[in-house]
């Protein structure tokens, strides 16, 4: 089993990125440290993005419409720039989560039919 997954790696996590992305700001706007500290910890540290790979989703979806970015004062002097899921963005995580979730049961079923056919054929042999 897999216990971390590198992004830069693999591509079909590479792929799920939007989704992430979009499911945080679905919860409240972030910045770009909070989205990979809230990946990393809430997929207990199975999945770890680089900032690197969440600016360059980031822009992406901001160019499309989907995030806006706005600053904030944080303490005297320093800014931080928080990302706002926006209704276009809020109908493509619809639609991508529910592309997700289809897929995944798809896999699964694929997964647990090999699995009992393999079982068959060992039972039958």
């Amino acid at each position: 089993m897999i216990s971390v997954i590198t992004m830069s790696k693999n591509y079909f996590i590479n792929g799920i990125t939007d989704l992430l992305i979009l499911s945080i700001l679905d919860a409240n706007d972030s910045y770009m440290y909070e989205i990979v500290k809230t990946i990393k910890e809430y997929s207990d540290g199975m999945l770890m993005i680089s900032q690197n790979t969440i600016y360059t989703a980031a822009y992406k979806l901001q160019n499309e419409g989907k995030i806006s970015e706005y600053t904030k004062l944080v303490g005297r002097k320093r800014t931080r720039v928080y990302y706002h899921l926006e209704p276009k963005g809020k109908e493509c995580l619809e639609e991508l989560a529910n592309g997700y979730r289809s897929t995944t049961e798809g896999v699964i079923r694929i997964f647990n039919a090999l699995e009992r056919k393999n079982k068959e054929d060992e039972q039958g042999m």
